[in-house]
């Protein structure tokens, strides 16, 4: 696919500034060449050059970022690979979760450096950025759902929804089916590429090039990678949320019938109840779902198919910084929040001052399901 024809002005045009006024006016990409050039959407390079304080804070930020994401996810790695108690069926969609979070941690510093420099980081760096960028989005969305699934298996079917090791590591190898194929693509430019976005430091997928590649592409993207993972993710913690509630309200009913207080032993009076616990797990996994993966999915289908003028370079980058932090708080809702997990922390590594006490193995599989 030639992109190179979207281009209308010639590349000797592109990146100029006005001279009555060169600090303020100076556009963006005036420093690159003209092979540079064609690698980034005209749209950017109709802009002023970014200030040089946007620069620093975003550089500030994805350092913020960088240091949670390796603390959170290396923990992850580390615990759940040299505890046998973690390791578990149900666990190997935690680490494949880790794993696609990790990929995006990993090339940070890229942005850090590239930012504090504010420059374009070349294409073959691009490339790299944006390949891992798609694995651990689409990766992230993909294995939330499973992860989804498998919570919805255990509680609503405990007995026949038990997860196995084959099963968990059949479902893994579908979800890098899912994956590959949409970071691949726009790697090879079969369909789609991978071009600098907002401040031309980080890049993604093209969504501004208008052509009608280009948006089925986007259109494609947004239901496979989006709308998907999204529905399943909100439709089975839904029904845990409804399923937990039906049965405290069955044993509440039941335990009025036999006249006694509660049908459960050893129950802590000042514990949450399990459907407030379910409740909030539920709401807090696909509230940050929703609200990292959002912002970006309107931003790409505005390039695509709405008024193109409403993305400026700061507009695109704020939720370009939101969908990554999800990688970086990943593993502390799903594996931080998981009292065996805790547990073997607080005994693996102590200076951390996280305390842990062992649990009953009937509130343990609770909370743990729950979690």
């Amino acid at each position: 696919m030639d992109f190179n024809r979207s281009v209308s002005r010639p590349l000797s045009q592109l990146g100029s500034s006005f001279m009555e006024n060169e600090e303020e006016l100076q556009l963006m990409g005036w420093n690159l060449t003209p092979e540079d050039l064609t690698h980034i959407p005209e749209h950017w390079l109709s802009y002023p050059e970014v200030r040089s304080l946007y620069h620093y804070i975003l550089a500030f930020s994805y350092t913020i970022l960088f240091c949670l994401g390796v603390i959170g996810n290396g923990l992850v790695l580390w615990i759940f690979c040299v505890s046998k108690p973690l390791r578990t069926p149900s666990n190997l969609f935690v680490l494949n979760l880790a794993l696609c979070d990790f990929s995006m941690v990993l090339v940070l510093p890229i942005l850090i450096y590239d930012s504090i420099d504010h420059k374009y980081p070349g294409h073959l760096q691009c490339q790299i950025f944006a390949l891992c960028g798609s694995i651990s989005g689409i990766g992230a969305g993909a294995t939330n759902a499973a992860i989804a699934y498998d919570r919805y298996s255990t509680i609503a079917k405990p007995f026949e929804g038990r997860m196995t090791y084959g099963k968990a590591l059949i479902l893994i190898i579908c979800i890098w089916i899912y994956v590959l194929p949409w970071c691949l693509l726009p790697l090879t430019e079969k369909w789609n590429r991978f071009v600098p976005e907002g401040f031309l430091t980080s890049c993604s997928f093209d969504y501004l090039t208008p052509t009608e590649e280009t948006k089925a592409f986007v259109g494609t993207m947004f239901v496979i990678c989006y709308v998907i993972p999204m529905s399943f993710i909100i439709y089975f913690y839904s029904q845990i949320v409804c399923h937990v509630f039906n049965h405290e309200k069955a044993l509440r009913e039941q335990a009025k019938k036999m006249n006694v207080e509660s049908l459960r032993s050893n129950q802590d009076a000042n514990a949450q109840s399990a459907e407030v616990r379910i409740a909030k797990a539920a709401i807090t996994i696909c509230f940050l779902f929703v609200a990292a993966w959002t912002p970006y999915a309107v931003v790409a289908m505005i390039g695509a198919f709405g008024d193109q003028s409403l993305l400026t370079p700061i507009a695109s980058m704020l939720p370009a910084v939101f969908a990554k932090t999800v990688a970086c708080f990943d593993p502390y809702v799903y594996a931080i929040s998981h009292p065996k997990y805790r547990l073997e922390l607080s005994k693996r590594v102590p200076c951390l001052g996280i305390t842990e006490k062992p649990l009953a193995t009937s509130d343990t599989q609770s909370i743990t399901t729950a979690a």
